[in-house]
Order: C-alpha cells, then structure tokens, then sequence
C-alpha cells in the first residue's frame, strides 16, 4: 500500500531531533532527580531519628516553653507554648529588621550624598566612616556597641540625663535607653508590622494578578502551570493576610490580634489609618498634578496647595494625636515613660545601622556618579545650587542604579540581624536555639528558622524588583 505523502512522518529519531521536546524532557528529569534527591536525605533523616526514638513533627511546639524571654510585644509568659515563644521572637526579628531598614537607609544615603560634598570635613568623614565599618566584622562591631558603650554607660544610680533632671528628652543607663516619643500600646506596634508585612505579601499578590491581566503565560503546557502556580499564590496569599489581617482568637495559633483589628480598636490606630488615608489622597494629589501639567498645560498650584494642606494635618496628628512623652526620671535611678528600649536592642540595632549603612553609601556614591556630568551642568545652567541639583535632578534619576544593589543590601539586613543573640537580644535565632536545645529537636526548628528568614527574604527581593521596574526609563 503506497504510503500518504501528505500525512507528516514522525518517528523517534524526529521526536529526539525535536528541540521543543528536550527542553521538556530536560526539565522532567531534572524535577525527578530533586525529588529522588529530597526523598533519599528525608528518609535517610527519618531513619537516624527513629534510630533515637524521635519521629518526625511539629506537635511539641504545643508544649510549655518553660523559659524567659527579656523582651517582648505578645505578652509572652513562661508557662506559654513554644509556638508563642517562636512567634515573639519573629515579631523581635521583624521590630529590628523594620527599623534597621529605615535607619540604615537615611544613614547610607547621607553618607552617600555626603561623598559629594564641597566640604572638606563632611566629604572625608563619609570616606573614612565607609572605610572603615565596612572592613570591620558585623560581629566585632556589636560586641563593639553593646560592651564598649551601652553597657559602659553609668548604671542607674548616675544615669545620663540630657538636657536636665527638669526636663529630660533622653536618659541613658546600662539597661536601659528612654527618650521622647510616642506612647502607643504594644498591639498597636505589632499591628503595625502586621499591616507591613501584610503590604509586602500585597505585592506577590499584585504581580500574580497582573499575570492575568496581562497574559504573561508561555504556550502550551508551561502556561497551564504557570496559570495554576499564580492562583495558588493568589489563595495562599489571601490566607495568610487574612490572619495577619483579622485574627482575633488563639484557636489559630496566633498569638496577637490581627494587624486592622489592633489599629481600628485603639485611638492611636484609629490616628495610625488616618494618616495613611492622608499618605493614599496625597499621592493621588500628586499624580493628578502631574497629569495637569503634563497633558493640559496648568501650573498644578492648587494641587500643591492641596498636598501642602494635607502635609500639614498630618505632621499635626503626628505631633498632637499619638501622645509624644518624655521619660520621667525616678528617683534613685531609672526612668519610665517615653520611647524605652533595652540596651540589647539599641546596641543591635545601632549596629545593623551603621554597617549596613556603610554599604548602601557605597552604592548611593556609585548610582550618582552613573548619572551623566552633563547633567549636574544642566541643573546649574538653569541656576540650581548644588544641593537643589542633587535633590532634584541628580538623585532621582540614580534610583535605576541604586535600587537593584539596594535590594541586596535590605536581604543581608534581614539575615544578619540573627547575630543579635550574640549581645543578648531574644530574637528568632536566640529563641529558637533555646527551643531546640530544650526539645532535642533542632531539625524542626531549624526548618521553622529557615522558612521564616527566606519568606521574609523573598517578600523583601520581590517588592524591591517591583520597585526598581518603576523607576527604570520608559521607552517610548
């Protein structure tokens, strides 16, 4: 029987000439072979524990934890659960990396814009901070801050008291460092990182819903995958906001209230949602003047006068509304009220600061230097001074070049501030080292170590990408 010519022949050797059907193949076998991988050390791990009587699990962390811990927001007590213990160290890990973000950022990018300056003092101080931490060992330095000035400080008997006795802003001794601040309940400050942690999570879920709207999915079946990935993210994503959000009952193993029900219960909270709803109007303030003056041509003056306005009532709220207090001096020594953080603290996180600092002031120096000379000579052709030239035209276009490095340097932030225990601060590593030298059981905790300082890791490197892509140029 004479064969079809128009029927296509197919064969294995077309099949294996098939470039489509490699990068599949390729991509099957190396999946088995991570799974063959895991599947033996899983079994190879489970037989030595039963070898010791140990099974493999989680349900110890039901037990009573049994141990202190000098600091923390949940009202941890020691005959709580080691779940509870677990969850106030990662709210002390997030307390110092939330803050170490913020204060390392200002430091490194004044350092940076330092570098530029036309004054001499102010240019080799940036130069000789920079050369300095950053060739010294984080470890070095905490242990640096916490026994060579913290806790050398005067014990409570002959505090530090600045500017007086009458009327102390800050009082410093060896166990402690109070100053002015905000007097919000300790729920409002875990809400607070709740909601954070909750906008970082936001942001896996918005690039997983612009997927869909976009169409980002390859042919065929890696597009089918790639469609069931992203729903999943979507479902998980609105799980876990949901109890980091509302939760409100320790049946979910949660030990606080969730993030909206601490702030919208308390006045301060109340205050805390207002000034983002503020934030939220200005920024569409901003982009509605943009809009004016780009497309119709206007001035923007009332919008300005708008956000101007809104500037206003914020910085009253913040002011007036959240009950700033200066410590009170007791007699005899130490002081209450005000902002109080432990010297373990302040030492980590002065610590974390200023070497992370130096980094990131490293790489403000380099984004700037990216941007053409012409343009520093542009912006003092039109009558810029130095510092409106960096701060207006300069800067703004160095992001492109600072933010994917910045990225980095935010990540090692986050997993650095696990060296904290070694001055005494009760974080996730200090806590869980605890926990598995009182269980035996440090597979367990290990991975719960792991899982934590990767999703929060994850979260910081994929809101960071999503960042950068909105300030890179636009081709048109």
């Amino acid at each position: 029987m004479a064969r079809n010519p128009s029927r296509p022949a197919f064969g294995l050797r077309a099949l294996l000439r098939d470039e489509r059907f490699w990068q599949i193949a390729f991509q099957v076998i190396l999946v088995v072979v991570v799974v063959a991988v895991f599947s033996y050390l899983f079994g190879n791990l489970s037989r030595n524990m039963a070898r010791s009587g140990i099974n493999f699990g989680f349900g110890f962390f039901k037990n009573p934890a049994s141990f202190a811990v000098g600091e923390d927001l949940l009202g941890y007590r020691s005959q709580d659960s080691y779940t509870k213990v677990i969850q106030t160290g990662i709210v002390n890990s997030l307390r110092l990396v939330a803050a170490g973000v913020i204060t390392a950022t200002i430091v490194g990018v004044a350092a940076g814009v330092a570098s530029f300056s036309d004054n001499w003092l102010v240019h080799k101080i940036s130069r000789a901070y920079v050369g300095l931490v950053r060739n010294v060992p984080l470890l070095l330095q905490l242990f640096f801050w916490y026994f060579a000035v913290f806790l050398a400080a005067p014990r409570r008997e002959n505090q530090i008291v600045f500017p007086s006795p009458d009327n102390p802003w800050l009082v410093v001794n060896n166990n402690n460092v109070n100053l002015v601040g905000p007097g919000l309940p300790d729920e409002v400050w875990v809400g607070l990182m709740l909601v954070a942690l909750s906008l970082l999570l936001f942001g896996l879920l918005w690039r997983a819903v612009g997927a869909f709207r976009e169409g980002r999915f390859a042919a065929g079946l890696a597009g089918w995958f790639s469609r069931i990935g992203n729903i999943a993210i979507i479902a998980v994503v609105l799980l876990v906001n949901y109890y980091l959000l509302f939760s409100n009952s320790e049946e979910d193993r949660l030990y606080f209230k969730g993030g909206l029900i601490a702030l919208f219960t308390n006045s301060a909270g109340l205050w805390i949602v207002a000034l983002v709803g503020l934030a939220i109007a200005s920024f569409v303030l901003w982009e509605m003047r943009l809009k004016a003056m780009l497309e119709r041509g206007q001035n923007g003056n009332a919008f300005l006068m708008a956000i101007v306005a809104i500037a206003i009532v914020a910085l009253g709220i913040i002011l007036f509304a959240f009950n700033w207090t200066p410590p009170t001096v007791i007699e005899g020594g130490g002081a209450t009220g005000g902002l109080e953080v432990s010297t373990r603290y302040a030492a980590a996180l002065t610590g974390l600061t200023f070497y992370t600092g130096a980094f990131i002031a490293e790489i403000v120096r380099a984004g700037i230097q990216s941007v053409s000379r012409g343009q520093w000579e542009a912006a003092r052709s039109v009558g810029l001074s130095n510092g409106k030239a960096m701060r207006l035209v300069v800067f703004p276009q160095s992001l492109r070049v600072i933010i994917p490095p910045l990225n980095s340097e935010f990540a090692n932030l986050a997993k650095n501030s696990s060296l904290a225990f070694a001055v005494g601060y009760p974080d996730l590593y200090s806590v869980a080292n605890t926990t598995f030298n009182q269980t035996g059981r440090p597979i367990e905790v290990f991975l719960v170590m792991m899982a934590t300082y990767l999703t929060l890791n994850l979260l910081i490197s994929l809101n960071m990408n999503q960042l950068n892509n909105a300030v890179q140029f636009k081709e048109r």
